[in-house]
């Protein structure tokens, strides 16, 4: 496993959900991962629920605003990437033909972020560390372990997102599909760039969290009302993804196999 006490820019550090039903959402998660919720106040009985597995902390779970219920907007697993300036990172999103959906703003004393939408249309966010870094444990069971981006023009991604945050890609080697490796500045393995959209489907960002026995995993979301999108693979020897969702939609993925310090 993997315990973080910083993040070097262009990096995968944390992850949320906006969900309709947080206590709800809370109880599944705690359910499937072993989870327990910190809930830390934002407004008047609206909290930001920090979840953790023992002393360390994962990833988060939020009330999904109205503005995106009144539009139909799913539930979603958003992906932030540490930089060392929001604000400069949003400026250099728009050169590069991205939108920016939410101007930089500090979050109380923790960071400072923005929201992007990509060229083909994709969201993330950018997260400028002040006390908090992010999680503080990844590439473990019931951890962050991996983002992979789906989207139709992997060549245009691959400029885009090198251009933002510096990042490389390696192909990954197969006959079957285009799959590309990303690497950071520094050449740490940071995720992944697909092709693979099912119909209808619109491009995104697609988070990964570690499970000991995938086959168990999927099962047991079944159980607590959840559902499986596509069913365990294996992916190479030792490496078994699937991707499922939660009882109120979210989508996320799970990986076993062998997992990088």
């Amino acid at each position: 496993m993997g315990t973080r006490t910083k993040y070097s820019p262009g990096t995968f550090s944390w992850t949320d959900l906006t969900t309709p039903d947080q206590d709800s959402a809370k109880q599944f998660y705690s359910e499937l991962f072993g989870w327990e919720a910190d809930d830390q106040p934002v407004s008047e009985g609206v909290y930001y629920s920090l979840m953790k597995l023992g002393s360390e902390t994962v990833a988060a779970l939020s009330p999904q605003p109205q503005q995106q219920r009144d539009a139909g907007a799913p539930p979603l697993w958003n992906s932030y990437i540490t930089v060392s300036s929001a604000d400069e990172a949003l400026d250099r999103a728009r050169e590069l033909g991205g939108q920016v959906h939410a101007e930089a703003f500090d979050v109380f004393d923790v960071g400072r972020m923005g929201v992007v939408q990509d060229p083909q249309g994709v969201f993330f966010l950018v997260w400028e560390p002040r006390s908090m870094i992010g999680a503080s444990l990844v590439n473990a069971p019931g951890a962050l372990s991996w983002n992979e981006l789906h989207a139709p023009d992997l060549d245009a991604a691959e400029s885009f997102y090198g251009e933002l945050f510096g990042w490389k890609t390696e192909r990954f080697p197969s006959d079957e599909m285009d799959y590309r490796i990303i690497k950071t500045a520094d050449g740490h393995t940071n995720g992944g760039m697909s092709g693979m959209l099912p119909p209808g489907t619109p491009p995104h960002w697609l988070v990964y969290f570690g499970a000991e026995d995938i086959d168990r995993a999927v099962a047991r979301i079944g159980e607590l009302g959840g559902g499986t999108l596509m069913e365990p693979m294996d992916l190479a020897e030792g490496l078994r993804i699937a991707v499922v969702r939660d009882p109120q939609g979210a989508v996320f993925a799970l990986y076993a196999g062998r997992f990088d310090d």
